[in-house]
């Protein structure tokens, strides 16, 4: 079974699935007290999280320079040393905030920000580069996406990056983005079973991109767990486009809606998260789940997926049936 895929144009094999680190960033805050992180988190199973994927064949980690401002990439310094060679690291830029005080502060896009912020990335993770380098400003205007490509280019010849991407839900600035410059390698975006954005696979299609699926799982809710989240998680007081959650409980109609491709996605004996993670290596040869894990226990579960491969053509079909016109529209 291929437990591998390719990062787009950029050549890079990589897991075909990958570990998302915003969780283990730990608290981030924003204007008005709005949580940015998912709770407290122990860094030292952080560690211990972060080597039980790499023995679960895990080899590409996706962090942001804000997440819990900067922690999340020392954790997973920490956590790599001595295994950099072994893995393939993608961060982003673009949001500013306070690593003393765990505040965001506000979004910089301009060129002279993604080179500093680099720096100070590359500190914080105790490497000489990043493997894949994305634009961290979801509704940034194309103009000042495109006004970065000449200076991501030349962090790209200087070695300081392998390659660059946006992670962005609109499939128009994905593709002007991919157009303009040669190293453009990955997009990554909101997707899962209950949000699937064809029109950006479309694009990925086109210029040869590899899709990283944030939000594989629905920030939780596509592993069927219904406990409460504290008032410093994001799902705590859900902000307008995190629909998953209400409250810091699963929203009513999406938790029915798991409920309704519960048995689908676990027919061949893997779990709810499993199956699902299934489902997006199953919708294109492109997509790189990336799950978030902050618990052995989790990356245990979530990376097994790697040896089960994709969900099969039969359960694939009938989550589809069960589905059909109940996503949300993805802005396009």
């Amino acid at each position: 079974m291929t437990t591998t895929r390719r990062l787009g144009r950029s050549g890079i094999e990589v897991s075909a699935i990958g570990m998302g680190c915003w969780a283990i960033g730990g608290p981030l805050w924003g204007d008005g007290g709005q949580p940015f992180g998912w709770g407290e988190v122990d860094d030292a199973e952080s560690i211990r999280t972060i080597h039980a994927a790499l023995d679960a064949g895990v080899t590409l980690f996706d962090t942001a320079s804000n997440y819990g401002a900067g922690h999340s990439e020392r954790v997973l310094g920490r956590a790599l040393a001595g295994r950099r060679d072994r893995v393939v690291i993608a961060t982003k830029f673009g949001n500013r905030s306070d690593e003393a005080t765990r505040q965001w502060i506000d979004t910089d896009a301009s060129p002279a920000y993604a080179v500093r912020s680099l720096e100070e990335s590359l500190r914080r993770l105790g490497t000489d580069h990043v493997d894949l380098y994305q634009l961290h400003i979801n509704d940034l205007p194309v103009p000042a996406a495109l006004d970065l490509v000449d200076t991501l280019e030349d962090l790209v010849t200087q070695g300081k990056i392998g390659a660059y991407g946006w992670s962005t839900d609109h499939p128009d600035s994905a593709e002007a983005f991919a157009a303009a410059g040669p190293h453009c390698a990955a997009i990554q975006h909101d997707q899962s079973l209950l949000a699937d954005n064809a029109a950006m696979l479309a694009v990925c299609d086109g210029h040869d991109l590899a899709s990283l699926n944030r939000g594989p799982l629905a920030m939780g809710l596509l592993t069927g767990s219904t406990r409460a989240v504290g008032a410093d998680d994001v799902r705590g007081r859900a902000p307008e486009w995190l629909v998953w959650f209400t409250d810091g409980r699963p929203t009513p109609q999406w938790a029915a809606r798991v409920e309704q491709v519960r048995a689908a996605l676990t027919a061949d004996g893997r779990t709810l998260a499993q199956g699902a993670l299934g489902w997006l290596l199953a919708r294109s040869p492109r997509t790189v789940p990336i799950p978030g894990a902050r618990t052995v226990a989790q990356a245990t579960e979530n990376f097994a997926t790697l040896a089960l491969g994709p969900l099969g053509d039969d359960a694939f079909a009938e989550v589809e049936r069960l589905l059909a016109d109940l996503r949300p529209a993805h802005a396009g």
